[in-house]
């Protein structure tokens, strides 16, 4: 998704991690809902956080945009540790959650516009935005419109347009695809792919669902807390004992994480 703004900049070729974790551990009571995560993704990707539901995708993103504190560990974003500089590790983030965040009785532009201000965005960068965004994802004709109005796959959509407006170097996309139709779930990620070629942005797309990442550059598969394996699809396959990803993630979340994590060792 491109305007005549972004086709200027030059792409997100910093040296540093769009996103680096190291040793991030969030508990709830005696349960290590993350346990000693760590991992270092670079500009220009598009990586898939595969896991089954519980597996720990949204408390790593609960911790990633500030809504939770980690106990243990700690994650940089752009070069910006969240514990010690959250706002300027925030202003690299976009984000769109699982639940549904946008406020149903306002129109799509006055949802675009809030979220532009929140960010210091001046109104004719904003306003050229918000056009370009909605225009490259079909909703034009929406802007008007109240929230509630739209189908699910074009409150999406809407997220996503907002998600982007403050050109983040790091998009996180919490199981997006939930509850959308085939074709709005394309629409979405060809959107997606379009922002990483245009800008080189780094896209961490959580899912359980594993025809989502049949073409991503990298997969994490999370487990219990921790990261069973990390690598290309056909890498994290044959880490896993090998056949299709499908075969290799059933088996390896079937089992307890140790076993797991020793086959995967193995």
């Amino acid at each position: 998704m491109t305007d005549a703004g972004t086709a200027k900049l030059p792409p997100l070729t910093t040296s540093i991690p769009m996103l680096a974790v190291d040793g991030l551990t969030k508990r709830y009571g005696a349960r290590a809902a993350l346990d000693g995560m760590s991992f270092s993704l670079p500009a220009g990707q598009f990586v898939a956080l595969l896991g089954p539901n519980g597996a720990g995708k949204s408390t790593l993103f609960q911790v990633l945009t500030g809504l939770f504190a980690a106990d243990q560990g700690d994650a940089v974003i752009a070069g910006h540790a969240i514990r010690n500089a959250p706002a300027q590790a925030l202003g690299h983030l976009g984000v769109v959650f699982q639940q549904m965040s946008l406020d149903l009785d306002l129109s799509v532009a006055a949802n675009l516009r809030f979220h532009a201000d929140l960010h210091g965005l001046p109104r004719a960068v904003a306003a050229e935005r918000i056009s370009a965004g909605c225009a490259a994802l079909g909703l034009a004709d929406e802007l008007k419109r109240a929230v509630r109005e739209l189908s699910g796959g074009n409150r999406r959509k809407v997220e996503l347009v907002r998600a982007l407006l403050h050109r983040p170097g790091l998009l996180l996309m919490d199981e997006p695809t939930v509850g959308l139709d085939p074709k709005s779930r394309r629409d979405l990620k060809a959107a997606i792919l379009a922002d990483i070629a245009a800008r080189g942005t780094c896209v961490l797309w959580a899912t359980h669902l594993v025809d989502e990442v049949a073409d991503a550059d990298r997969v994490l598969l999370l487990h219990q807390g921790r990261l069973l394996a990390d690598g290309t699809p056909a890498a994290v396959a044959a880490e896993l004992g090998g056949g299709g990803l499908e075969d290799a993630f059933i088996r390896a979340t079937a089992l307890p994480t140790g076993a797991a994590s020793h086959r995967a060792a193995a």
